[in-house]
């Protein structure tokens, strides 16, 4: 499958984060923006890829070359004037060459199911299928009103609260078929959403919509750029990373139960917060803290720890005894829901 990326964007608002960087180029999560698009086309089937460049085109046609390395083939389209989303699209009119091909921009920040927003333009025959996403707070977007079929009956452009009609944002991710391109004149500035969708709309053509699944972000201001940057690497946006991101620490294994104890788990809301109110209950105890927490008796030996891979903590006892180690692990067990219970309050400040 064949895939435009539009890569010719300044990115002047991110300047104060990026410098002169093009946009396509800024870093997240140690990878470029569009090396993480190319990496996404490539995984869901988009390998023959064209891409629009203007502003520092070297600098982005130098990294990725052929894009071969990527496992994808890549060329470019030099634009020595501005010609719009649409406009620039028309120029890689020999690159689609009466395919039907997806647009995608080379900074955003998105894992949809490209594939399938693919196999759905082909089902409905639409002119255009259009990557819906729901947001909000979309103000800063331009939105589409869809009827209950899915088609697109409408376009707001950013609007105020007053003109808000729908939360389903156009993120600019397109699949496109040939002939809708036909109205767009070669060599001149022309827009998707300005320009040609409403043209294509008077003349009854279908522009379908479809809300995808998963993450995106218009990475267009810093405040954006570092709230994509930090849902990147809590990963609500999933992405393949690269460089020092590729090295993170493995996640501790889960500990075996202690031989010959009597084990039970408690589930908590926080392992650290619980276990501080019950070494505070036990601290007159003369408790080890060293390994968790541990309380020695003639007749037992009680272990309470947290749990590595879940919120929890262990309580393990032992002793000769098999019921006085169950009756004590139950007992501490209902002490520490019950100081879970009491604790039961929103993180951070009041």
């Amino acid at each position: 499958m064949k895939a435009v990326i539009m890569a010719g964007g300044q990115g002047t608002r991110l300047k104060a984060v990026t410098g002169d960087t093009p946009k396509p180029m800024a870093p997240l999560l140690g990878r470029p923006m569009m090396e993480h698009i190319l990496l996404l086309l490539k995984k869901q089937g988009f390998t023959e890829i064209c891409a629009t460049v203007k502003y520092r085109a070297e600098e982005i046609m130098s990294r990725f070359g052929d894009g071969s390395a990527l496992g994808v083939q890549l060329q470019y389209r030099v634009e020595d004037a501005p010609l719009g989303t649409a406009g620039g699209v028309k120029n890689c009119a020999d690159f689609w060459d009466g395919e039907d091909f997806l647009v995608i921009s080379g900074d955003a920040a998105c894992d949809f199911d490209l594939a399938e927003l693919m196999r759905r333009h082909r089902e409905s025959r639409a002119a255009v299928t259009l990557a819906l996403c729901r947001n909000p707070e979309p103000l800063s977007y331009g939105l589409a009103v869809t009827d209950q079929a899915g088609l697109v009956r409408a376009f707001i452009e950013k609007p105020r609260w007053g003109r808000v009609v729908t939360d389903l944002v156009n993120t600019g991710i397109y699949i496109v078929s040939p002939w809708a391109m036909e109205p767009v004149p070669a060599g001149r500035a022309f827009d998707f959403a300005k320009d040609l969708f409403p043209l294509l709309l008077g003349r009854g053509e279908l522009l379908l919509g479809v809300p995808m699944e998963g993450y995106w972000c218009d990475v267009g201001t810093p405040l954006s750029y570092y709230r994509c940057c930090v849902d990147a690497l809590e990963g609500r946006l999933k992405l393949e990373p690269g460089g020092a991101f590729q090295t993170a620490p493995a996640a501790e294994e889960e500990e075996p139960p202690e031989e010959g104890a009597v084990c039970l788990d408690c589930a908590c809301r926080s392992r650290a917060e619980l276990m501080g109110a019950l070494s505070a209950a036990m601290l007159d105890l003369g408790a080890d803290y060293s390994d968790g927490l541990r309380l020695h008796g003639q007749r037992f030996d009680l272990h309470i720890a947290p749990l590595a891979a879940r919120s929890a903590l262990r309580i393990a006892v032992s002793s000769e005894d098999t019921e006085f180690a169950r009756e004590l692990a139950l007992s501490a067990k209902e002490l520490a829901e019950a100081l879970d219970n009491c604790s039961r309050r929103p993180f951070g400040p009041s």
